[in-house]
C-alpha cells in the first residue's frame, strides 16, 4: 500500500473495527469481504442493575448463549463483548475463528436471526489482533474516558465459564466425526 493510501484510510476503523464517525468519516472505512472475524454491532445490552453479582450472572449467560451458538461453526479463538456506551461500540461482539469459512457460515447462520427481539446484523472485521483495539487503561480501571472511550472496554466472563467454554470446544474438536 502507498503512503497515499495509507494516509487516506481510517486507522481507528481498521485498529477497532469501527469508528464513531460512521460513514461520515473523512478517511476510508473499506469493508473486507472475507475475514476470519465477524462483528455483531450493537448485540449485548447490559442490563440497569446495580448489583455486580447479578450483572456478571446475566453477562455470563449471554457469552455462554453466543459462545456456544458461534461454536458451532468452527473453532472460536476469541469472542470480545464491547461494554462502552458510544454508538460505534456499545454492544459490539467480535468472533474471531481459526478460519474465514467458518467465520462466513457463522455470518451467514446470524444475519438470519434475531437476539433479544432485535435483528442482527453481521460483517466482517478486519481485527484479528484485539491487543491493539482493546483499552488497556480500562483493565485496570484508569481509563480517564470512561464509557466514551474510542478503545473496546472488554467485559470479560469468569474465569470459571471461560475455562469450561474452551476445554468444551476442546474436547469437542477431539471428537471423532461421524
Amino acid at each position: 500500500m502507498s503512503s497515499y493510501e495509507d494516509r487516506d484510510k481510517c486507522h481507528f476503523y481498521y485498529k477497532i473495527g469501527a469508528c464513531r464517525h460512521g460513514d461520515r468519516c473523512s478517511k476510508k472505512h473499506i469493508r473486507p469481504t472475507s475475514s476470519a472475524t465477524v462483528l455483531v454491532p450493537n448485540m449485548y445490552w447490559k442490563p440497569s442493575s446495580d448489583d455486580s453479582q447479578t450483572l456478571q450472572a446475566d453477562f455470563d449467560a449471554f457469552f455462554e448463549d453466543v459462545y456456544m451458538e458461534a461454536a458451532r461453526f468452527g473453532e472460536l479463538q476469541t469472542m470480545v463483548v464491547c461494554e462502552n456506551k458510544n454508538d460505534h461500540l456499545n454492544g459490539n461482539v467480535y468472533l474471531k475463528f481459526s478460519h474465514p469459512k467458518e467465520a462466513h457460515a457463522a455470518k451467514d447462520s446470524f444475519n438470519t436471526r434475531w437476539y433479544n427481539e432485535r435483528p442482527l446484523y453481521c460483517e466482517f472485521s478486519h481485527v484479528t489482533d484485539f491487543r491493539e483495539a482493546v483499552c488497556r487503561k480500562h483493565d485496570v480501571q484508569s481509563c480517564e474516558r470512561g464509557d466514551e472511550c474510542n478503545f473496546m472496554h472488554v467485559q470479560r466472563p469468569s474465569q470459571q465459564l471461560l475455562h469450561e467454554l474452551e476445554q468444551a470446544q476442546f474436547c469437542q474438536k477431539k471428537q471423532p466425526k461421524s
